[in-house]
C-alpha cells in the first residue's frame, strides 16, 4: 500500500512523479487496463494464427511454431486471469511486461528460423513493428525502459536477418542494403511515434492526476467551509432559522452574479416566528459599570467573556437560549425553539445559578458586584430583522415586562411575575416581591411580583473564612485585576474557537473503521509546542485527501470504457450524460495539436523513403509524392506560421491574417478537423496510391518497363512480391500516423481507419496474381502466401489502434470531466467563501473578521481601544405605541414587518460609499446603534490632522440626517408619522468580541453611555449632541443650537445642543 504523503498542496506546489499514490493512480487508470487490452489482442492474434495454420493444412509443416504460439497463448491467458482477479499483482507488472515482450520475440524468431535456408528480409517486419509500438503504448515500462527494449527489438531483427540473409540468400548486395534501410526506416518511425505517444500519455496522466487531486482538495475544503459556515451561522442564529437565512444569502449572491436582478417582492424578507408559552429572563450585573471604568481593554473583554461564558454554560445546562448581551445585561429564553413544559423552572433555576456564580466571584475577590434577575412567562416573536449585523432577538409586551421585572428587582434575588409562578407550581418557595413599589409601570399594570427563595441559602456552610483569606491576599491589587485573574480560572471558550480548529471532515467515519492513522510531521521541532495542534489538524486533512484519492482510484478500477457503468457517461459510446459537457469536450482546445501534424509529416517522410528504397523510381511516383508533399508542407506552414513569420507579419497583411489563422488551429474545431482529415487522408492514400495505379498491369508485363526494371534494385522474379509487401508496411505506417492524433475525435479516427482498412484489403486481395515462382519451393506459409500475412497484420494494427484510440478517448473524457468538476466545485467553494464572508461581516466589522477568520487567524481575545470614535443612537419611540398584539396584525407580526423595513432601509444606506466608515453595532428594540471611526488603525489617530480625525463625526451627522429622510419615505408609503430621535457623542471607546456560543462585536465606555443618554433625553426629529461634539461640528461648518442644561442619569447636569438639520443637509453636499 502506498505510503501517505503530502497531498494538500497549493497551485505553486510541485508533486513528485515518483509519488507512490501517483504510481497507483497510473497503474489503475492506464497500465492495468492497457495491459489487459494488449493481452486480449495477443490472445485473439494467437488464436487466429492457430486457426489459419489448421485451416490451410500447414500445421504439420510448422509444428515448432504452433507449439511456441500455443505456449504464448497459455502464458498470456494465465496473466490475463491473474490481472483480472487479483490487483496485488501490480508489483509484478514489470515482470509481466518483460515476459510478454520475450514471448513476442520468441514467437517472432521461431517464425523466422523454423526452416533453414528460407529467410527473407521483409518477413516479420510488421510483427516486430507491432512489438515496438506496443512496448511504448501498452506495456508498463517507463520511457527509458521502453526505448531500450524497443531499440533492442529493432536492432536484433535488422542485425540477425542481415547476417543470415547475406550468407544464405542469392540476392545481390544492393537489394539487401535497400531492404535493410527500408526496415530501419520502418522501425525508426515506429520508435519515434511510439515514444511520442508514450510521452503525451505520461503528461496527460500526470495532469489528470493533479487535477483529480486538486478536485479532491477543493472538495475537502468545500466540506470544511460548509462546516465552518454551519458553525458560524449557528453561532449567530438558532438552527431553526439559520438555514432559511443561509438559502436567502445564496440566492442574493446568485442575483448579484446575474446583474442584480430586482426582487418581485416589494418587502424585505422577514425571518420572525411566534412562540407561545416561554419564559424570558433578564439579568443585569449591579456595580459592573463602576468596575468597568477601572479596567484596561483586555481586562474588560476577558471579564465579560468569562462572565457571559459562564452564563452561557449555565443556560445550556438549564435548556435556555441566550438571546443577546446588551452591555452588562444578559437575557435569554426557555422554550425556544421547541416548547418545553418546564420553561419557567429552567429560567428560575438559571437565575439562581447566575446569582450564585456572582456571589462566588464577590466572595473570592472582594469586589462589590451582584446579580439582579427578572423573569416573566408569556409569548414572544423571535427572529432577525434588518440586513446587516444580524442578532437573534425577541419582541412582545411580555419581553418588555420581563425587562421591567429586572430593573425593578432586588440585587442577589430572582424577581418573577405571577404568570411565571403559576408555571412553577410548588417547585420553589417564594416571598412577596413588591415590584410595584420600585417601578411605576408594574404599579399601573397591577402586576404582582415575587422573589424566589434559593434552596441553597438554607444550606450555607461554615467555610466563609477560606474566601476571606484569598481576598485579604489580593487586596493590594486593583479590583479589575482580582476579577480578571479569578474569572480566567473558569476557562471560558474563546470567540470563534470552533472555527479556528478545523476538524477532520471524515474523522468520525474513519475512526469508526478502527483504522490506525499515521501522524504526518509538518513542523520543525523548535516550533513543535506552539503549532502541534495545527499540525495534527492539517495532517488529518491530508489523510482525508489521501483516503478520498484512494476511493477515487478504486472507482476508476471499477469504471472502464468497455463494460463499466457510470453516471457521467452514456454506455459504450462514452458520450457525456450532460449535453453541455459533451459540447464543451468537442470544442475544447488541443494544446499539442501542432505536434500531431509534425509527427504525421515525419511518417510521410518515412513512407517516401521506404518507397524510394524499394519501388521503381517512376515519374508517377515522383509526381504523387510531390503533390502530397506540397499539401503537407502547406498544412505545416499554416500550423507554424505564427512562430515562423511573427516578426515579418507586421509588414505583410497576408502574413498577419495567416498568423491569426495559425493561432486558431488548436482552438477552432472547424479549422483543425479539416486539416487533420486532409493530412491523414493524404498519408493513407499515398501509402497505396502507386500500387493501385499499377493494379491492372500483369505480373510479367515487360512492354516498356525497361525504366522500371533498370531503376529497381530487385530482380524481376522477386520485385512484385517485395513491392506489394512494403506497400502493406506503408499502409500500417499510415495507420500509425492516424493514431498520433491522440485528442482528435474518436469517431473520426474510426471512420478514417475503417475506410482505409477496407480499401486496403480490397486492393491487396484483388491484385492480379503475381509470378511467385521464386518462392514456390518454400514450405513456409507466409512466404508462399504473403497476402495472408498482409491481411493479418493490417487487421491486427487496425484493431489494436481502434481499441487504443478508445482507451485514449476515455482518458481525454475523464480529463475533461475532472476539470469540469474541479471548476464547478471551485465555484461552489468560492460561493461558500462569499457566504462565510457575508455571514461574518454580519457579525463583525471586516477588520475584526480578518482577526478570527483567514490565513492568519488568531485565537487570542480581540480587544481594542480607540481615542476618538463617534457613537450614534437613533430610535423610533413612536413604534412602542404603534406595536400592538391582536388578531388583525397576527399578534404583532405585521408591526415587526414594518420595523424590519425601517431597519433594512437604514442598513441599505451603509452600502453607499459616503457611509463606508460607519459601522452598525446592533439594534435594541426600535433603537439603531452605529459608530464611526472604528476602521482607523488604533494609535494612528494622532498622526492625522484634526480635520481628517474629526471628519467621521460629520459623516455620522450626515448618516443621522439620511436616516430621518429614509423614515420620512417609509411614512409616506405606510401612512404613518414616525419620527426619529437621534443622540450623538464622540470620545474614547473600548471595542471587543464577547461570547463563545453567540459571539458579538460591541463597544463600551463612557462615550457610549453618554450617546445613549443623548438619544433618550432628546426630542423627536432632532439630533442631540454633547457640548464637545457640538464644538467640533461647528468647526466643520455645521450649525448647532444650544438646548441648555439637562439632567443625564449618572452624569448630572450636561449642556447639550441640537444640530440644525437644514444647514447640515447643505453641508452634506460639500462632504459628498
Amino acid at each position: 500500500m502506498p505510503a501517505k504523503g503530502k497531498y494538500f498542496f497549493n497551485e505553486s506546489d510541485e508533486c513528485r512523479i515518483s509519488d507512490p499514490l501517483y504510481e497507483k493512480y497510473r497503474y489503475t487508470s492506464q497500465q492495468h487496463p492497457l495491459l489487459l487490452l494488449l493481452l486480449f489482442i495477443a490472445i485473439i492474434f494467437w488464436t487466429t494464427l492457430i486457426v489459419i495454420f489448421f485451416v490451410t493444412d500447414e500445421a504439420h509443416y510448422h509444428l515448432v511454431f504452433i507449439i511456441a504460439v500455443c505456449a504464448a497463448f497459455v502464458i498470456f491467458a494465465a496473466m490475463y486471469l491473474l490481472l483480472c482477479i487479483e490487483s496485488l499483482f501490480r508489483r509484478w507488472l514489470t515482470l509481466f511486461g518483460v515476459t510478454i515482450w520475450i514471448c513476442f520475440l520468441i514467437v517472432g524468431y521461431v517464425s523466422l528460423f523454423e526452416k533453414e535456408n528460407d529467410y527473407q528480409l521483409w518477413e516479420q517486419v510488421p510483427f516486430f513493428l507491432f512489438i515496438i509500438f506496443t512496448v511504448y503504448t501498452m506495456l508498463p515500462f517507463g520511457m527509458r525502459g521502453a526505448v531500450i527494449i524497443s531499440v533492442l527489438s529493432a536492432l536484433s531483427h535488422i542485425i540477425v536477418l542481415s547476417i543470415v540473409v547475406s550468407t544464405a540468400s542469392q540476392e545481390n548486395k544492393e537489394s539487401i542494403l535497400f531492404q535493410l534501410l527500408a526496415n530501419a526506416v520502418i522501425f525508426l518511425c515506429g520508435n519515434l511515434m511510439g515514444a511520442f505517444h508514450k510521452r503525451q500519455m505520461q503528461v496527460a496522466s500526470w495532469d489528470l492526476y493533479r487535477y483529480t487531486l486538486k478536485c479532491i482538495q477543493v472538495r475537502m475544503k468545500l466540506k470544511i467551509e460548509k462546516r465552518q459556515q454551519e458553525n458560524l451561522l449557528l453561532s449567530i442564529l438558532p438552527a431553526h432559522i439559520s438555514m432559511e437565512m443561509k438559502l436567502a444569502i445564496i440566492e442574493r449572491l446568485k442575483e448579484t452574479n446575474d446583474n442584480r436582478q430586482m426582487h418581485d417582492n416589494n418587502f424585505h424578507s422577514l425571518y420572525v416566528k411566534r412562540h407561545q408559552n416561554v419564559s424570558i429572563l433578564y439579568a443585569d450585573i449591579v456595580g459592573f459599570t463602576r468596575l468597568a471604568s477601572d479596567c484596561s481593554p483586555k481586562e474588560l473583554v476577558v471579564m465579560l467573556n468569562e462572565l457571559f461564558g459562564k452564563f452561557d454554560q449555565i443556560a445550556k445546562e438549564n435548556e435556555c437560549m441566550r438571546i443577546k448581551i446588551l452591555g452588562d445585561c444578559y437575557y435569554c429564553v426557555s422554550g425556544l425553539p421547541v416548547s418545553l413544559p418546564v420553561h419557567a423552572r429552567n429560567c428560575v433555576k438559571m437565575g439562581l445559578d447566575m446569582c450564585e456564580a456572582i456571589k462566588q466571584v464577590r466572595e473570592a475577590t472582594g469586589v462589590d458586584i451582584n446579580m439582579r434577575v427578572g423573569i416573566h412567562s408569556g409569548n414572544v416573536l423571535c427572529g432577525v430583522i434588518g440586513l446587516r449585523k444580524w442578532q437573534y432577538d425577541v419582541w412582545s409586551h411580555d419581553v418588555s415586562l420581563a425587562n421591567r421585572m429586572e430593573s425593578a428587582g432586588v440585587p442577589g434575588r430572582v424577581h418573577i411575575t405571577e404568570a411565571t409562578l403559576n408555571h412553577l407550581g410548588k417547585a420553589y418557595e417564594v416571598e412577596e416581591g413588591n415590584g410595584h413599589l420600585r417601578d411605576p409601570y408594574l404599579e399601573s399594570m397591577k402586576i404582582k411580583t415575587y422573589l424566589v427563595v434559593d434552596p441553597r441559602s438554607k444550606q450555607c456552610g461554615s467555610n466563609n473564612h477560606l474566601p476571606k483569606t484569598r481576598v485579604n491576599d489580593g487586596l493590594k491589587m486593583r479590583a479589575s485585576v482580582r476579577m480578571t485573574r479569578y474569572l480566567e480560572s473558569w476557562g471560558a471558550a474563546r470567540p470563534f474557537a470552533h472555527l479556528n480548529h478545523r476538524e477532520s471532515v471524515s474523522s468520525d467515519s474513519s475512526s469508526s473503521q478502527g483504522r490506525r492513522r499515521k501522524e504526518i510531521p509538518l513542523c520543525s521541532t523548535g516550533r513543535q509546542r506552539t503549532s502541534d495542534r495545527t499540525s495534527s489538524q492539517k495532517g488529518r486533512i491530508e489523510e482525508d485527501i489521501y483516503d478520498e484519492m484512494m476511493s477515487t482510484i478504486e472507482g476508476l478500477s471499477s469504471t472502464n470504457p468497455w463494460c463499466g457503468k457510470s453516471d457521467d457517461f452514456c454506455g459504450f459510446s462514452l458520450i457525456f450524460a450532460e449535453p453541455g459537457l459533451e459540447k464543451e469536450y468537442r470544442t475544447i482546445p488541443i494544446p499539442k495539436l501542432k505536434s500531431y501534424f509534425a509527427c504525421a509529416s515525419f511518417v510521410f517522410l518515412c513512407i517516401f523513403l521506404i518507397q524510394m528504397f524499394i519501388m521503381p523510381k517512376t515519374a508517377k511516383l515522383g509526381i504523387s509524392f510531390g503533390i502530397v508533399a506540397v499539401i503537407v508542407a502547406l498544412i505545416l506552414f499554416v500550423c507554424f506560421a505564427e512562430k515562423c513569420m511573427k516578426c515579418r507579419s507586421e509588414r505583410w497583411p497576408f502574413l498577419r491574417r495567416l498568423c491569426a489563422v495559425s493561432e486558431k488551429v488548436e482552438t477552432m474545431p472547424l479549422l483543425r478537423l479539416p486539416l487533420a482529415v486532409i493530412t491523414i487522408g493524404a498519408l493513407l492514400i499515398i501509402a497505396i496510391f502507386n500500387l493501385a495505379a499499377e493494379k491492372n498491369k500483369p505480373a510479367n508485363f515487360t512492354g516498356s518497363n525497361d525504366l522500371c526494371a533498370a531503376s529497381s534494385p530487385f530482380g524481376n522474379t522477386t520485385q512484385s512480391c517485395v513491392e506489394e509487401t512494403y506497400y502493406a508496411y506503408c499502409c500500417i505506417l499510415g495507420f500509425i500516423a492516424c493514431s498520433v492524433f491522440l485528442q482528435m475525435s474518436f469517431e473520426l479516427k474510426v471512420l478514417l481507419l475503417s475506410i482505409a482498412v477496407t480499401v486496403y484489403l480490397v486492393i491487396f486481395n484483388t491484385l492480379p496474381h503475381r509470378n511467385l515462382s521464386f518462392y514456390g519451393n518454400s514450405t513456409r506459409l507466409f512466404i508462399k502466401e504473403p497476402r495472408i500475412m498482409t491481411n493479418l497484420f493490417l487487421v491486427l494494427f487496425y484493431i489494436t489502434l481502434i481499441l487504443l484510440a478508445k482507451q485514449i478517448d476515455y482518458y481525454c473524457r475523464l480529463d475533461c470531466l475532472w476539470k469540469n468538476k474541479f471548476k464547478k466545485e471551485h465555484e461552489q467553494f468560492e460561493t461558500m467563501e462569499n457566504v462565510n464572508r457575508l455571514l461574518l461581516e454580519n457579525v463583525l466589522p471586516a477588520h475584526v473578521a480578518a482577526y478570527f477568520i483567514g490565513d492568519k487567524r488568531n485565537e487570542d481575545w480581540y480587544h481594542q481601544s480607540y481615542d476618538c470614535v463617534c457613537v450614534m443612537f437613533a430610535s423610533v419611540p413612536d413604534f412602542k405605541v404603534f406595536y400592538t398584539e391582536c388578531d388583525v396584525n397576527k399578534e404583532g407580526l405585521e408591526c415587526l414587518r414594518l420595523l424590519n423595513e425601517i431597519i433594512a432601509d437604514f442598513d441599505e444606506l451603509l452600502l453607499k460609499p459616503k457611509f463606508s466608515g460607519v459601522e452598525k453595532i446592533k439594534t435594541i428594540g426600535s433603537t439603531y446603534m452605529a459608530a464611526a471611526g472604528l476602521s482607523v488603525t488604533p494609535g494612528q489617530e494622532n498622526n492625522q490632522d484634526k480635520e481628517r480625525q474629526h471628519a467621521h463625526i460629520g459623516i455620522m451627522v450626515e448618516y443621522g440626517i439620511a436616516l430621518m429622510s429614509k423614515l420620512d419615505g417609509i411614512n409616506r408609503h405606510s401612512f404613518n408619522n414616525f419620527r426619529l430621535r437621534v443622540g450623538i457623542n464622540h470620545g474614547p471607546v473600548i471595542a471587543g468580541v464577547i461570547g463563545a456560543r453567540k459571539p458579538q462585536y460591541d463597544i463600551w465606555g463612557n462615550t457610549v453611555n453618554v450617546a445613549s443618554r443623548m438619544e433618550s433625553t432628546g426630542e423627536l426629529g432632532k439630533i442631540q449632541v454633547t457640548e464637545e461634539t457640538s464644538n467640533i461640528l461647528q468647526e466643520l461648518g455645521y450649525s448647532c443650537e444650544c438646548r441648555g442644561l439637562i439632567n443625564v442619569k449618572g452624569k448630572g447636569e450636561l449642556r447639550t445642543y441640537f444640530v440644525c438639520t437644514e444647514t447640515a443637509k447643505s453641508q452634506g453636499m460639500g462632504l459628498n
